[in-house]
């Protein structure tokens, strides 16, 4: 991926700030499949980091066009004010990513995802920051130093928007990106300490592994501990080289692993190579249908 010779498809990945009340994600990802030529592939919610992943699919102005009203939804169903949630965010639609699967470029999503995030500003006035390939200033390519930004006084001014957070809804970032795999690993108790200490060892950022973003959080209605993870190239640090980075470590601080879980879909060559070297990833409730090709299949574009 991305593919050639087909009619172009692009993939959404958006984050939104609710991850407990299942009526207000389902009416968003309703809106979402209500937008001609586009299919809901996958949903996700999580009661501690309160948040979901409603992940996408369709051509380019018709996943553009979902995605705004998505956006829509999530400004008139969730108020910050009221929000409390282990996972940072800076906004009721938190992040809004764009990933070229078929016959379009990252350069192409990148303007896909400029074209909403000024219809998300014209519409519902909620100040955007472009992120990653999207990004227009390189301060704000990662998306954590966007988090961090639009987080701490004063707001920054965005890209699309005025220098203040909408009243109940924040902000959002959007962006463009590769294939991104959101995997958690499970300790076996809730020692957060460790979950942090892994977190900093593995992270990039920290002179860890490459293209690992990590949290360590600690998940009160699980009673367990969190390693939280964003692999941004499963290509370049796979799935099972990071779960043995994560064991070493953990029995180096006297804690085990218990399981992980996959947030949205995951290519079907992250689950061959980790195969074919013998690590059991241990994703909870995993089924076909949470490979990112499987799914795709069944789409009728």
């Amino acid at each position: 991926m991305p593919e050639r010779g087909l009619a172009p498809l692009v993939e959404c990945v958006a984050n939104f700030s609710e991850g407990r009340d299942l009526s207000i994600i389902d009416a968003i990802s309703s809106a979402i499949a209500a937008v001609p030529g586009v299919s809901v592939l996958d949903q996700n919610a999580d009661p501690d980091h309160h948040r979901s992943v409603i992940t996408f699919a369709g051509r380019p102005e018709a996943l553009g066009e979902a995605a705004v009203v998505a956006v829509g939804e999530a400004v008139a169903r969730i108020d910050l004010t009221k929000h409390s949630g282990v996972h940072p965010r800076i906004g009721a639609a938190d992040v809004v990513p764009f990933v070229p699967l078929r016959d379009i470029t990252l350069v192409e999503c990148a303007w896909l995802a400029h074209a909403v995030g000024a219809e998300i500003w014209n519409r519902y006035a909620v100040p955007v920051f472009f992120y990653d390939a999207a990004a227009q200033v390189e301060s704000r390519r990662n998306l954590a130093d966007v988090r961090r930004s639009a987080t701490r006084p004063p707001f920054p001014v965005p890209d699309f928007g005025n220098a203040a957070p909408h009243p109940t809804a924040g902000a959002v970032a959007v962006g463009a990106r590769k294939i991104l795999i959101a995997w958690n690993v499970f300790l076996a108790d809730g020692n957060v300490d460790a979950a942090k200490e892994i977190a900093r060892r593995i992270r990039h950022a920290n002179g860890g592994l490459a293209c690992v973003k990590a949290l360590g959080l600690y998940l009160p209605e699980r009673g367990q501990a969190q390693v939280s993870m964003n692999l941004t190239d499963f290509e370049v640090t796979p799935p099972h080289v990071v779960l043995e980075a994560i064991e070493r470590i953990a029995a180096e601080l006297g804690v085990s692993v218990a399981t992980s879980e996959l947030i949205g879909l995951i290519p079907e060559s992250a689950l061959i190579a980790a195969a074919e070297s013998g690590v059991d990833l241990r994703i909870e409730h995993f089924t076909p249908d949470r490979v990112l090709e499987s799914r795709l299949r069944g789409m009728a574009v």
